[in-house]
């Protein structure tokens, strides 16, 4: 089993769009017009992972696991 992972759910204006924090390996994105069905679409995205790359994938979340997360906003040199 897979240590509790963080959730990142952003509102957009066309719905919305879910990640989880701290993957050792890959991406997972789930999506949806509401922030359940979001959640809900990233969980099953989640054990799609899970039996695609096996525990290995999900190892950074419990070895080094994400303490905090910050949101910032940055500009970037053209």
């Amino acid at each position: 089993m897979i240590p509790a992972l963080k959730i990142v759910v952003e509102k957009h204006s066309d719905g919305y769009v879910a990640y989880p924090l701290g993957l050792a390996r890959g991406a997972v994105v789930g999506q949806g017009d509401t922030y359940e069905a979001a959640l809900a679409d990233v969980r099953s995205a989640i054990a799609f992972h899970l039996e695609s790359f096996g525990p290995e994938a999900f190892a950074s979340a419990e070895d080094d696991p994400v303490l905090e997360a910050f949101v910032v906003e940055t500009a970037v040199p053209a």
